[in-house]
């Protein structure tokens, strides 16, 4: 299962642009039953090896705004790291019912926000460069945060910003915005501990099952219409995300009933 939802992932990157980190951790919870920490870490840690083996290419091809780069950065990095102390925090604190939810919601939101802008794409603001990239970098800061709290949302939300504020050729959208994943999720994956990430059994066969899949969504994008698979694949995450609150807000109702029948318990008792 995991070498078919790693070829599952990584299929769906080369023929949208996006999946590594959006698809993975609702995936993982939902199928395989992963502890949301640990799906983060794996969404993270295979979004980064994906995207390097793809950054390479897109460097040599001067496929990259280095200066927008930066302006993302300066927003993105500190945003990846608050949204991993925010999951490390909740974790330790055992709010397992409250992150299935906080997922879930973070997953809708990413999703509404891409099937609006599929129907009605934004266009560069008319102000100055510096202007731009000065809000392109706090933008950066709440994607960033999504990054680090779900591993979703830098292919997404980074490539709509690109298309949003800046005046980018298209291939500079889709070059800039792997080498950012790349940069954001590696972060992530070293915040949420990468060491320990490696050693964990499912990363391997995802990313063995990743590269047949890699390989056949790169001879098909060709062939096939990436806007409507786009749609497609947000249409996916809403439910995936809708699965994950429901889990979340059950999984809570069991908890206060547990609760409530304990108190009643020890009433009776005294």
């Amino acid at each position: 299962m995991p070498a078919l939802l790693g070829f599952f992932i990584a299929l769906s990157i080369a023929l949208t642009g996006v999946g590594a980190g959006t698809l993975t951790v609702p995936l993982l919870m939902l199928l395989l039953g992963v502890p949301a920490p640990l799906a983060v870490a794996l969404g993270l840690t295979f979004a980064a090896a994906v995207k390097l083996l793809l950054a390479p290419a897109q460097i040599a091809r001067r496929a990259v705004s280095w200066p927008t780069l930066r302006g993302m950065l300066l927003g993105g990095l500190p945003g990846v790291l608050l949204g991993s102390l925010l999951l490390n925090h909740l974790v330790s604190e055992n709010f397992r019912a409250l992150l299935h939810t906080a997922l879930g919601l973070v997953l809708i939101a990413t999703a509404v926000i891409q099937i609006l802008f599929h129907f009605h794409p934004a266009r560069p603001q008319q102000d100055s460069a510096r202007s731009r990239l000065s809000l392109l970098a706090a933008l950066m800061l709440p994607v960033g945060a999504e990054v680090g709290f779900s591993s979703a949302g830098a292919g997404a939300l980074g490539s709509a910003a690109l298309l949003s504020f800046t005046t980018l050729a298209p291939a500079q959208v889709v070059g800039t915005d792997i080498v950012f994943g790349a940069i954001l999720s590696l972060t992530g994956a070293l915040a949420h501990g990468l060491p320990q990430t490696l050693h964990t059994p499912l990363l391997l066969p995802m990313l063995l099952g990743g590269v047949p899949g890699a390989f056949a969504g790169t001879m098909l994008a060709a062939r096939l219409p990436r806007r409507p698979l786009r749609l497609a694949l947000w249409l996916v995450l809403l439910t995936l995300g809708g699965q994950l609150v429901h889990s979340g807000l059950a999984a809570h109702a069991g908890s206060a009933r547990r609760t409530t029948y304990a108190s009643l318990t020890r009433s009776a008792a005294a």
